[in-house]
């Protein structure tokens, strides 16, 4: 049986692009920092999450162009108003690119069913939730047409998503 490479290793290999597609309104309710925003705890997003900070960082100040586009229902969960609060915090200040497409705006597009990251265009990390947004458990492909159809989808939600500094939560 061949061992699943890290996230950290999966970033460490990459060489020119990781992308990450969300699709979900809620994410791993019990996320400890999740609680503490929502009972008004003040966060430092990158010494909350110094590893994800550092991952990330490492490997765009290798010339890894890294994106994040998010597809959400409006108005918006708790949960996603919780992840526009951290965004700059996290995702752009460790060098991320995110773009936001309000779901109604989606609804031509061909999505997977599952939320994906996507390195180097050939090598899918399939992130599998339970109906909470509970993480279960992560899937490792590089079938060429998952390949195809994650990137197509990436790219078709990051033409028409807008730049986190443009983006309002309704």
């Amino acid at each position: 049986m061949t061992r699943t490479p890290t996230f950290e290793e999966l970033f460490r290999d990459c060489q020119r692009t990781a992308v990450h597609l969300e699709m979900r309104d809620a994410y791993m309710k019990s996320d400890p920092a999740f609680i503490d925003w929502k009972a008004g705890v003040v966060l430092d997003p990158a010494a909350r999450w110094a590893d994800w900070h550092a991952i990330v960082t490492e490997a765009t100040s290798r010339g890894v162009e890294v994106r994040r586009a998010r597809v959400v229902s409006t108005p918006a969960s708790e949960y996603i108003r919780f992840e526009y609060d951290v965004t700059n915090g996290l995702n752009i200040a460790a060098g991320e690119s995110v773009r936001w497409l309000p779901r109604r705006n989606a609804t031509d597009i061909a999505l997977p069913g599952n939320d994906f990251w996507l390195f180097d265009s050939s090598l899918v990390l399939v992130n599998h939730f339970d109906g909470e947004g509970e993480n279960m458990e992560v899937e490792l492909t590089e079938a060429p047409e998952t390949a195809k159809l994650c990137e197509s989808a990436f790219e078709a939600v990051w033409k028409r998503g807008t730049p986190h500094a443009e983006f309002e939560l309704a």
